[in-house]
């Protein structure tokens, strides 16, 4: 019982230490966005990893604090029939920011380099253009004064599947499973598309929950 009480303790110390340094860096959000807003500024925020990667909880730490009016979550679902006749960027360009916002992208156009291409959704001569075409888009976006910040989380596959159990095991996350068979060709070809600009935080160790 000693050595349990012990590491139940410990696991207390480590939610205490992380609960106070994420309030601390929320705080730090607060303040940003206020900048963002006096400033007038236009700011993307990609976020893309491998499935059970810590997108979500990331995403949910950054945006508990700060106003929706100036941070905006953008999770677009699969394209309509309409959307599906449109210029791929265009569902995406229509949530782009305005003076003084700041939008979270939940998976990107980046789709098309990853799993569109990896599940078939997309033809050969479609994922190609995406990759030549992508950096001159992007280019355009920052040249017209957006800031573009894209994070690419990666985590274990032995890491990824204990998650996934544990996913498995609780009623309430049951939403957030995924097919995940063709995950790895995926990611590897998003990253690939990725690789210039972005950034990739450690995400292999956190707190369950998180």
């Amino acid at each position: 019982m000693a050595k349990k009480d012990t590491l139940d303790e410990g696991k207390s110390l480590k939610r205490k230490k992380y609960e106070k340094e994420l309030r601390r860096l929320q705080g730090e959000l607060c303040r940003l966005q206020a900048w963002v807003k006096y400033k007038g500024l236009r700011v993307i925020v990609v976020f893309e990893g491998r499935d059970a990667a810590g997108k979500g909880g990331t995403i949910r730490a950054i945006t508990e604090r700060v106003s929706p009016r100036v941070f905006r979550l953008v999770a677009l679902p699969a394209p309509s029939d309409r959307e599906k006749t449109q210029m791929y960027m265009q569902r995406y360009m229509q949530h782009f920011p305005g003076a003084g916002e700041i939008v979270i992208f939940d998976r990107s156009w980046y789709n098309r380099a990853g799993v569109e291409h990896v599940m078939g959704f997309c033809s050969e001569d479609q994922y190609r253009q995406f990759l030549d075409l992508c950096p001159t888009v992007e280019r355009y976006i920052t040249d017209a004064g957006i800031i573009l910040i894209k994070f690419w989380l990666e985590v274990g596959q032995d890491e990824q599947q204990r998650r996934f159990e544990a996913r498995l095991k609780d009623p309430l996350r049951h939403g957030s499973l995924v097919r995940w068979t063709s995950n790895l060709s995926a990611s590897g070809m998003t990253i690939r598309a990725l690789e210039t600009g972005c950034w990739r935080p450690p995400t292999q160790n956190t707190l369950p929950g998180t």
